[in-house]
């Protein structure tokens, strides 16, 4: 299509200067729907709703994980970033319970922090981006 863009004039009605104004229409007609396709595409996946199902779903598979690493991991994702203190309050678990849980999670890399007792925040590693983000890295 950027070849196409850039062809001689077609007769005397395709523009003014040397290149086709007929080609060129087509050209940003072609590469907008491309935009729009894009945009799109990424909405969908940054979909919080959609994103919260597939933390889900990630933890539901995985073999390490406990079923409450999701409800950390979704109270991240919906805030930013978190203290490790309300760990046990988000999960519903005993203080000790929940901080194993935290552990498992931060040791995936999918939660991590700039400091060892600081907040945690939602990181996407890359054992995870097929399932969080399917067609968007193939083949990782």
């Amino acid at each position: 299509m950027m070849d196409l863009a850039d062809m001689p004039r077609q007769g005397d009605l395709d523009g003014r200067g040397n290149l086709s104004l007929k080609a060129l229409k087509e050209f940003v007609l072609w590469f907008l729907k491309v935009c729009l396709d894009q945009v799109q595409f990424m909405s969908g996946l940054f979909d919080l709703n959609e994103l919260k199902q597939r933390l889900r779903t990630f933890v539901e598979r995985s073999s390490v994980l406990k079923p409450q690493a999701a409800a950390i991991m979704e109270e991240a994702l919906m805030r930013g970033e978190l203290e490790r203190g309300e760990v046990a309050r988000i999960t519903g678990l005993p203080e000790r319970t929940a901080r194993r849980v935290l552990a498992n999670v931060t040791e995936l890399g999918l939660l991590a922090s700039s400091t060892p007792k600081g907040p945690v925040a939602l990181r996407f590693p890359e054992c995870a981006l097929e399932e969080l983000f399917p067609r968007l890295y193939p083949q990782v």
